[in-house]
């Protein structure tokens, strides 16, 4: 807001993290196992104390101590509490930081960024007119405005913590101050940057789709081979898959493992499917144990509210949240029951759910770094090669987003401003989609039906460029030796007849209630299965027994053998004799007496990939639901399909199916109801609508079926709201008590504000009525208070003679009050007053907080509607909103405080409508 001002901060050149704390270079020691791990922590800053003062400012020679890296954290009055970050690493051993409330352990959040290379670049270009540019005084030029507005938005800000909300309003008012700045060079160089500034967005977009192109090859070629190393391998070339080995089918190039043994010890048949099982256990136990590594332990203050098991995250033990003794600081109450803190695995499942969640504003430090870009692409070849029931499709989005994260770190403009950057993110999720399915389009509606919360029209304009880019990319790849960028791509030469808009129909509202009772069932066995003790405290366990289910009962059928995105391929196809990547699966029959046989089959194959795909959604693994979810309702469509081929064949004298029965194996084509079943299941499951029926569309390249596709989606979606109102997303948002504002769907609101409004509790203002100076003491007792109600982006309202004057964000007070020299015997001047003035030399005064004061809060009225509250949350993106009653102050709501009334609304209706 206009008004903060932050100080200068130091850089711990020991750490580099990104502008959201979403970097996996972490600091922690290895002596430090019986404390709290904390995500990512950015930068810590060492500030020198100097001995207690008892004047309102410090003296001058206090203030220019210098600090470095070596300069304690804090002071030796202050509670100190070690921790270990998130991933162990060893750069930054012993780490003290400051924890200023009772249960919970908070970072260092005074944090520089490091200059990225953009800012590089822009100086190395201007240094030769840096020094007239900042000494002019006339003429609007940038040195001008950088001394105008440097005060008010300098380079450094407070971070965001650890599962916070960003600020909004207060980036893009930062950017439009930049971009001002920039702007008002009228000079050559300041034409050049301005137009350099313009085509970073362009630059990243293409960046972002390019890298993202690229590890989807390397996935999709690796994934392959290592799949086929449980089966054998290529004698002419090992590190080919058997297709590549074996272009043409079967040929003495590929040796199985049964004949390679020579059938010792338990014959060749039995050899086989012992290797087979025992590859599956040892590369999904491999990912798992990578996925482990990213292992994020939060104190429970960090949440909305204490987590029950759920299927991103667990309870923690008790023990993990104890602290050396001479840690506590005497204002903590050690005695009073602590909640479990949360611990979640940031490359583990799809990442979907928690990038949406990312894309609203919300922090989860750690979740887009690298470590987690490096774990969960190796371990995703290892999860899709082990042969379980999971797909590479959904976690290409999360690796997507890393990229584009990652990416923003080249310039400043991206780096320094979160707003800036979710614009970057949204494109890469998006290109994430068009390289899982090659349909760049599909990605495109995916970024905006599902993944962003804001989408400008400039944002959907670099997103499509961005999907081009990365659907070009991999077309030049070839990762599938078909010249194809779709992972298949089926042609249906017949039309369809009218009569079968009926079974389109119906597989539309089977696909749907699968794709709900799928849901209802993976909540289900979470909170039954899942609270097992052992398989609780042991996720490597429960790996490794899906993995054995899965080797046990998947091979034995011939279709659930086959990796997911091939059994998809040969359930959607056509019969051709003359494509050869059709496998021999006996799903032809060329005769109606041949039909019952294939639908056995495939029944047995329904009812174990759905099985499987249950159990094995939440495990710790890299694990899309995608794919998965496309297969069983393959197998459910394609059943159906062989069967209105059975009664097409049996009564071919029906005047309604007219000469459909005269063709060759009738006009029906099992292949299409397959695709068709499978879009509807997916969209039970995710409640993606159009973005399916275009990925559908550019999977096959028929104008014919669209018609078809988009029925059966639209029927499905209307089904499964009607069985569970939540998609998995939301499922996983809801049980994370994530403060996620659904922007696509408002609940009936009849209401007012008045009816969330808490009372007004005097130790939650900072009340200026009888003097501006307010005691540092006072300050941090309801910054405390404030953090222990989990507020930890709060603020605190200032108010004299209960009219509401300005707001202080938390985090701000925080920094401001740790760059006290002496707290105790500090008094803060919390109201601009003239006749305080600062010393001869200009140094700013420490004590006087008004730069971080927002001296114009939003506020509403008390009776104001609850549809106005929901609207200044959700598209202005607050994160509090001050109340007044007649003028006069009388509360303040939180975001996380609506969410909850939102959630507690929202189980209201479901319980009316059941």
């Amino acid at each position: 807001m206009p008004g903060r001002r932050h100080g200068p901060r130091l850089r711990d050149p020991r750490e580099d993290v990104s502008a959201d704390g979403l970097d996996a270079d972490e600091s922690s020691s290895a002596s430090q196992q019986q404390h709290l791990s904390l995500p990512d922590s950015p930068s810590s800053f060492r500030r020198h104390h100097p001995p207690a003062i008892m004047t309102r400012r410090p003296s001058n020679s206090e203030l220019g101590t210098a600090a470095d890296e070596r300069t304690a954290l804090l002071g030796t009055g202050r509670s100190r509490i070690r921790i270990q970050s998130a991933h162990g690493s060893p750069r930054a051993p012993h780490l003290s930081r400051n924890q200023s409330y009772v249960d919970s352990i908070r970072s260092a959040r005074h944090h520089s960024r490091a200059n990225s290379w953009g800012t590089r670049l822009i100086r190395a270009i201007s240094d030769r007119d840096r020094h007239e540019s900042s000494s002019s005084s006339a003429g609007g030029g940038l040195g001008a405005m950088a001394e105008s507005k440097g005060s008010i938005f300098p380079d450094d800000r407070v971070w965001y913590d650890q599962f916070t909300s960003t600020d909004w309003v207060h980036d893009n008012i930062a950017d439009a101050h930049r971009v001002k700045a920039l702007r008002s060079r009228k000079d050559f160089w300041g034409r050049v940057y301005v137009l350099f500034d313009g085509a970073q967005g362009w630059i990243l977009s293409a960046l972002v789709g390019f890298v993202v192109a690229v590890l989807a090859y390397v996935v999709d070629v690796t994934e392959a081979t290592v799949f086929d190393f449980k089966d054998g391998y290529c004698a002419r070339a090992w590190y080919s898959s058997e297709k590549t080995c074996c272009p043409h089918g079967p040929c003495t190039d590929w040796r199985d493992w049964g004949e390679l043994l020579n059938g010792y010890p338990f014959g060749e048949m039995w050899t086989e499917w012992a290797v087979y099982i025992a590859g599956a256990i040892i590369l999904a136990s491999i990912s798992c144990l990578l996925t482990l590594t990213t292992k994020t332990v939060v104190p429970s203050a960090y949440r909305l509210t204490t987590l029950d098991e759920n299927l991103a995250a667990e309870a923690a033990v008790q023990a993990d949240n104890e602290a050396d003794e001479s840690s506590i600081s005497p204002r903590q109450a050690p005695e009073q029951p602590v909640a479990p803190p949360m611990i979640y695995y940031s490359a583990a499942g799809s990442g979907v759910a928690e990038v949406r969640v990312i894309l609203s504003g919300f922090v989860l430090h750690g979740f887009l770094g690298f470590q987690t870009l490096l774990i969960k692409t190796v371990g995703l070849v290892l999860a899709v090669a082990s042969g379980l029931s999971l797909g590479k499709e959904g976690p290409y989005v999360h690796i997507a987003t890393c990229v584009g994260n990652i990416a923003c770190r080249l310039f400043v403009k991206y780096d320094r401003n979160d707003a800036k950057r979710r614009e970057v993110l949204s494109a890469a999720a998006a290109a994430g989609v068009a390289v899982a399915f090659g349909a760049p389009l599909g990605g495109v509606l995916f970024g905006l039906e599902e993944v962003a919360y804001f989408f400008p029209a400039k944002t959907l304009f670099r997103t499509f460029f961005c999907c081009i880019t990365a659907a070009l990319t991999l077309k030049f790849l070839n990762p599938y030796g078909t010249h194809k960028i779709v992972m298949f791509q089926v042609k249906y030469v017949i039309d369809w007849e009218y009569f079968e808009i009926g079974s389109f129909i119906l597989v539309g509202v089977l696909g749907g209630a699968a794709g709900a009772l799928f849901i209802k069932a993976s909540r289900r066995w979470a909170k039954t299965f899942r609270r097992v003790k052992v398989i609780k405290a042991y996720p490597l366990l429960e790996v490794v027994l899906v993995a054995l289910v899965t080797g046990l009962i998947g091979y034995w059928n011939n279709l659930t053998k086959l990796p997911v995105a091939k059994l998809l391929y040969n359930l959607a196809a056509p019969c051709d004799d003359r494509d050869n990547n059709l496998e021999d699966l006996g799903l032809c029959p060329e005769t109606r007496d041949e039909i019952p046989p294939v639908l056995l089959n495939l029944l047995a194959a329904f009812l174990i990939k759905g099985l499987l795909t249950i159990v094995t959604f939440g495990i710790k693994l890299p694990a899309g639901i995608y794919v998965p979810s496309m297969v069983v309702g393959g197998l459910m469509g394609r059943l159906i399909g062989h069967i209105v081929q059975w009664t097409v064949l049996t009564w071919p004298d029906w005047g309604v199916f007219g000469t459909c029965a005269k063709m060759p194996n009738s006009c029906i084509q099992p292949g299409v109801y397959g695709l068709i079943a499978a879009g509807s299941t997916m969209c039970g499951v995710t409640r993606l609508s159009v973005t399916l029926a275009v990925i559908l569309f550019e999977l096959t390249g028929s104008l014919d079926y669209v018609l078809p596709f988009s029925l059966a989606i639209l029927v499905a979606k209307w089904t499964a709201d009607a069985i569970e109102p939540l998609s998995i997303y939301d499922l996983l948002t809801e049980m994370n008590s994530y403060p996620f504002l659904n922007n696509k769907h408002k609940p009936v609101f009849t209401s007012e504000l008045a009816d969330i409004v808490p009372r007004i509790r005097r130790e939650r203002v900072i009340d200026i009525s009888n003097s501006p100076l307010v005691p540092a003491t006072s300050l941090r007792t309801k910054l405390e208070l404030l953090h222990r109600a989990g507020e930890l982006d709060g603020g605190l309202p200032i108010i004299r003679d209960d009219i509401l004057v300005g707001l202080i964000p938390a985090p701000d007070l925080e920094y401001a009050l740790d760059s006290l020299a002496e707290e105790s015997s500090s008094l803060c001047l919390m109201a601009n007053v003239p006749s305080i003035d600062d010393s001869d030399d200009g140094s700013p005064d420490p004590t006087d907080f008004t730069p971080y004061i927002d001296p114009a809060p939003i506020a509403l009225d008390i009776r104001s509607s609850m549809d106005l509250v929901y609207e200044c949350f959700v598209k202005l993106g607050l994160r509090y909103i001050c109340i007044l009653r007649d003028g006069r102050y009388a509360g303040m709501t939180h975001k996380k405080t609506f969410v909850k009334y939102m959630r507690e609304l929202e189980e209201k209706e479901r319980e009316v409508f059941r």
